[in-house]
């Protein structure tokens, strides 16, 4: 009696296969930072260019400029990324993000799932002179019991992401104004 073929095996589809996670950029942070500005997680163009607040209609670098009245060709969204990192680190700002890697398609924050976060604790070890942490937006604020644990002010300030189209670019630089001159940055 012929034996019974046995069925093929069934594998997945190729295009299945689970997808990796993103990774995040590495904080910009020295002793001698005073505020440090947690966002959430790069946008697809930070990742690509891997530049904090890369995408052209990000309002964090024209905030920042007009905080620093720097106009024209000044303006941070105007040059070199080196040289925006270097401006910020030399008028004591710090970037990071709460997520250091993610899965996530596209940018928007709502679609974050499986999210690392950075070690947030190690905030006033790397920077002793910090004065106060400020949030970016509604999910990076988020983890504000994390960084409030850290005995320092927390604030949450309005996204500048393109996607906060609620809030006018005046608006966001008000609230940004407040924060900034509480800490000597503005």
């Amino acid at each position: 009696m012929p034996s019974k073929p046995r069925p093929a095996p069934v594998l997945p589809p190729d295009d299945q296969t689970a997808p990796s996670p993103l990774k995040g950029l590495a904080p910009i942070i020295s002793p001698q930072t005073r505020l440090m500005v947690l966002g959430s997680f790069p946008g697809v163009a930070s990742l690509v260019e891997q530049q904090y607040y890369a995408h052209p209609r990000n309002h964090f670098w024209p905030i920042l400029s007009a905080l620093w009245r720097l106009e024209e060709d000044a303006a941070l969204q105007r040059r070199p990324y080196a040289e925006r990192i270097a401006e910020a680190q030399l008028r004591g700002l710090g970037i990071w993000d709460v997520y250091a890697s993610c899965l996530r398609e596209g940018s928007l924050d709502s679609d974050i799932e499986q999210a690392e976060l950075n070690p947030l604790h190690h905030l006033k070890v790397w920077a002793p002179g910090l004065q106060a942490i400020a949030h970016n937006g509604g999910e990076s604020a988020r983890h504000m019991k994390i960084t409030q644990a850290l005995g320092l002010p927390v604030v949450k300030l309005p996204s500048t992401s393109p996607a906060n189209a609620s809030w006018s670019f005046e608006r966001k630089l008000a609230a940004w104004r407040d924060v900034f001159e509480q800490v000597g940055l503005a």
